[in-house]
């Protein structure tokens, strides 16, 4: 099977390329437009030429998303390639709108297209799957988890933004009866990631021994899954799902924000025993919160688990000192992005307008 990943430089996206190559027969088309938080570091160890072609292509160019498909001849696409920082797409919405709705339906028109021409065999084994998040559904109570059949509340213009691309990918099934699949993850983490994200970024400050800013009370909640389990899953769907559904995918483990930065501050004491900053418990602050805060996601992955026989794997702490092991010994990786596009600033705050 020859797999067509879109994102394929970013942190989801290089992880589900090294998947496919490492644990799969795959072959594989990455595709990226290698935006501010994609690397090719990420693929070196599977980009060789081989069972890995890399395309650097903007989702939103027709014409390029056109020629891969015609020139590559896929058997199937993993959509990942979005803008994904909810702070970000507070402060450049139109960035998100472009990317993460345009780019999702000049996707869809180009596999369309490229899909009616294949012949009867290969039109029943294509398939489409599109990737999305649990931001999707809005904010929890206190109690109750995401299903598949809960009602779409975005409220980011990032959720805002894959809200639409979910209902576009579902549109193209129903319309144009395109075998589109959709998948709806929790939070993201492990090696690679961009070091704006909650994990990476507290990680990075902490061994700066810079302050530790947690937004608002930090009781916010969310459900955390280790990307490696998440691209497993990918897969599963991507082979197993049934076409026209959609799958949440969760990692079972909740944790507020606090519980997760003052995890990371243990981590980084036990492996950096002699830091002058430590214990980095006491680098935490606590700061404005964001615009919109959802105070929580949880995430019900009963149905892929039932259906398709997946479930995660990683336990959160084991896979959060894999994490911060993974960044201390890949300190130049993140060092180089930390000195040349992103030192940790605060984004998502935009200037209020005084209103007279």
């Amino acid at each position: 099977m020859k797999i067509l990943v879109t994102g394929a430089a970013g942190f989801i996206g290089s992880a589900a390329c090294r998947f496919l190559i490492r644990k799969t027969n795959c072959s594989v088309v990455g595709l990226d437009a290698l935006t501010y938080a994609s690397s090719l570091d990420c693929l070196a160890e599977v980009n060789d030429g081989q069972r890995f072609v890399f395309e650097r292509v903007d989702v939103c160019h027709p014409g390029e998303v056109e020629r891969v498909f015609r020139e590559h001849r896929p058997d199937a696409v993993i959509h990942l390639a979005a803008q994904t920082h909810v702070d970000r797409s507070i402060d450049v919405p139109g960035v998100f709108i472009q990317t993460n709705i345009v780019g999702t339906y000049t996707l869809l028109e180009a596999a369309r297209h490229y899909w009616t021409s294949l012949d009867r065999a290969d039109r029943d084994s294509f398939r489409f799957l599109h990737v999305s998040t649990d931001e999707v559904y809005g904010s929890l109570g206190a109690e109750g988890r995401f299903s598949e059949d809960t009602p779409y509340a975005p409220s980011s213009p990032y959720s805002a933004s894959k809200a639409s691309a979910d209902h576009l990918a579902r549109a193209w099934h129903h319309t144009y009866k395109l075998p589109v699949l959709v998948s709806n993850c929790s939070n993201n983490y492990g090696p690679y990631q961009f070091p704006e994200k909650l994990i990476p970024a507290m990680i990075m400050k902490g061994l700066r021994g810079e302050p530790l800013p947690i937004y608002g009370n930090g009781r916010n909640v969310r459900d955390w899954l280790y990307v490696e389990d998440h691209v497993e899953a990918l897969y599963t769907i991507l082979r197993k799902g049934r076409v026209g559904e959609k799958y949440n995918i969760g990692g079972n483990a909740e944790r507020t924000n606090n519980e997760v930065v003052e995890a990371i501050c243990a981590a980084l004491d036990e492996f950096l025993p002699d830091a002058p900053h430590r214990p980095h418990r006491n680098l935490i602050s606590f700061v404005a919160d964001r615009p919109g805060h959802d105070l929580r996601y949880a995430v019900d992955s009963r149905k892929i688990r039932c259906e398709l026989g997946w479930q995660p794997r990683t336990d959160f702490e084991i896979g959060l000192h894999q994490t911060v092991r993974w960044f201390l010994d890949n300190h130049d990786w993140s060092r180089l992005i930390w000195s040349s596009r992103y030192a940790g600033e605060r984004l998502g705050l935009p200037a209020m307008e005084v209103v007279p």
